[in-house]
């Protein structure tokens, strides 16, 4: 694994840091006044999801680790477990629902998600950016509404709760960003 220099961590990278591994979530470059200039860097462990915070000098050595990226299809969830399989191999993988947090209900059967692994050892999961949902409920259109910049609430398919334009209606499809968590676009 290649090791880099404490000022050239960038949000994102993942490191291995006191034997375990760790995302960097946030970085900060601060120049104090007096002394050397330091990254204030927010990790996250990728194994149980705790946070630290940790100030790298740009002559501290971390060995940044490289993730294998695949390709794999959702097949089911059995007991808090998410059943993926390999697109290239068919090989069949467990993986935690914990790993896609709020994100777990955008997950649709047969779906094609990026999973990452360290060792084959899964460590986290991707769903799409963009994914379409169906309206289950929300309010009647309200004439003359549509003048103002407004939303009203509304519950998709999934059970997640969005705001969506007045004009949009129950039993349409939109699609949802799943970073934001909010209404993107009519399907």
């Amino acid at each position: 694994m290649p090791k880099i220099n404490g000022n050239e961590i960038r949000p994102g990278n993942v490191l291995e840091h006191n034997n375990a591994l760790w995302a960097a979530v946030k970085v900060d470059h601060v120049k104090p006044g007096k002394g050397g200039a330091f990254a204030q860097v927010e990790l996250r462990n990728l194994r149980n999801g705790s946070k630290l915070n940790e100030r790298f000098r740009s002559a501290d050595k971390v060995e940044k680790v490289r993730l294998e990226q695949k390709d794999m299809q959702f097949l089911y969830e059995d007991d808090g477990q998410l059943i993926f399989m390999d697109t290239e191999t068919y090989d069949q993988v467990q993986i935690a629902a914990a790993i896609l947090g709020e994100r777990r209900p955008f997950l649709q059967d047969g779906m094609t998600i990026v999973v990452e692994f360290h060792e084959e050892e899964a460590l986290s999961a991707t769903v799409p950016q963009k994914v379409t949902c169906v309206i289950e409920e929300t309010e009647p259109v309200v004439k003359g509404q549509t003048a103002a910049n407004s939303f009203k609430p509304a519950l998709l398919d999934n059970g997640v709760r969005v705001s969506v334009p007045p004009f949009v209606g129950q039993g349409e499809a939109i699609v949802v960003n799943t970073e934001t968590m909010e209404y993107s676009e009519r399907a």
